[in-house]
């Protein structure tokens, strides 16, 4: 019988300090023990933003007390973990030191290998954490605050891209678009909450590269047609942009979201049709997003076309994407840990060159 191994996950890249056990035996699809995340919302809410050398600083307060209580949860011991993972990027370079510094720390006083992680491949791969996990080959719509993917995925490690943002990510056109309505930090969630309540026909917002003929992505004009269409509204009310009718700003927060939905269905489509593939994987924090999973799901329906998600509470970043997709890279043979602890960090990493 195969040995168990027991791989720890710590995942720092921005806002969030993850840490997870996962457990990797033989062929069978990677379990998740344990995990526990801490969020930075409360103290980056304060600024309208992260703000990188207090995320570090808080990563550092953070990371063992949730691998001890992740240990404790699991009811295992730190000498009997087999392989420490960490995100080595994409991300904030001070935050992704502190994760890696940390995983190579333990990974020496424990002489256990390290694997540095693809920050979006953790993304990419949670929805095999799910109840109902895919099956390859796939394409993956990758879309959170800094990334805006549409990927051919024939195995672990084997990415063919298909498309991405040329400018802001779908991510960064709710928080900004929020931004500029006035809604609180973290902006995006905020926004979709409020659009729950408008009419998303009230205003006519683009839908950037819908006709452009291939897959990439375009949100930066959407937030200038927001700005521009908040702004206007406002004049004619005799009022600031945040002083708009709560009606108002929830028709705009509706419309608003509309446009972004319609772009990420349409061109996961195309993908679809183009690649011949019968299976989609949504993953990252904009996949948590209640109205583009209504559409996607209701247009792979009409299609016959299975669609994925990742757990909602495993959509933002977190500790079991890293061990994850650490356990699956070490199971498919793609990558070997290593005991080498010269730890460096990819704050610009394309995925599609891993």
């Amino acid at each position: 019988m195969a040995k168990t191994l027991l791989l720890l996950g710590i995942e720092s890249s921005c806002d969030e300090t993850g840490v997870a056990l996962v457990a990797l035996r033989g062929d069978a699809l990677p379990e998740l023990l344990a995990h526990a995340l801490y969020s930075q919302i409360d103290m980056h809410q304060a600024y309208g933003g992260v703000v990188p050398e207090l995320a570090s600083r808080d990563h550092i307060r953070r990371v063992l007390p949730l691998t001890q209580q992740v240990l404790r949860e699991a009811g295992r011991a730190l000498p009997e973990i087999d392989v420490v993972a960490f995100t080595r990027g994409p991300g904030l370079a001070g935050a992704l030191l502190v994760g890696a510094g940390v995983a190579c720390a333990l990974g020496a006083a424990l002489k256990k290998p390290v694997l540095g992680v693809h920050h979006l491949e953790g993304h990419l791969l949670s929805p095999f954490l799910s109840a109902d996990p895919p099956e390859f080959p796939f394409v993956a719509l990758l879309v959170s605050g800094g990334h805006t993917q549409l990927m051919q995925v024939q195995g672990v490690g084997r990415y063919t891209m298909l498309g991405e943002t040329i400018d802001d990510a779908a991510g960064e056109a709710f928080d900004k678009s929020a931004k500029l309505l006035g809604l609180p930090y973290p902006g995006g969630p905020a926004l979709a909450r409020l659009a729950e309540q408008g009419n998303a026909q009230a205003y006519t917002l683009p839908r950037p590269l819908l006709k452009s003929g291939n897959l990439d992505f375009s949100f930066a004009g959407l937030k200038t047609a927001v700005m521009v269409q908040a702004r206007k509204i406002a004049a004619l009310h005799g009022c600031t942009v945040e002083n708009l009718p709560a009606n108002v700003l929830a028709d705009l927060a509706a419309s608003t979201q509309a446009a972004i939905v319609e772009v990420l269905v349409k061109k996961s489509l195309t993908a679809l049709a183009q690649t011949g593939m019968k299976r989609l994987v949504v993953a990252g924090g904009v996949g948590a997003n209640r109205r583009l999973r209504e559409q996607l799901d209701a247009e792979c329906a009409r299609r016959q076309v299975r669609v994925h998600y990742p757990e909602l509470h495993l959509c933002t970043d977190n500790g079991a994407m890293i061990a994850m997709a650490a356990a699956m890279r070490i199971q498919a043979g793609q990558q070997s840990a290593s005991p080498v602890y010269a730890f460096d960090v990819k704050p610009r990493w394309p995925l599609d060159l891993i």
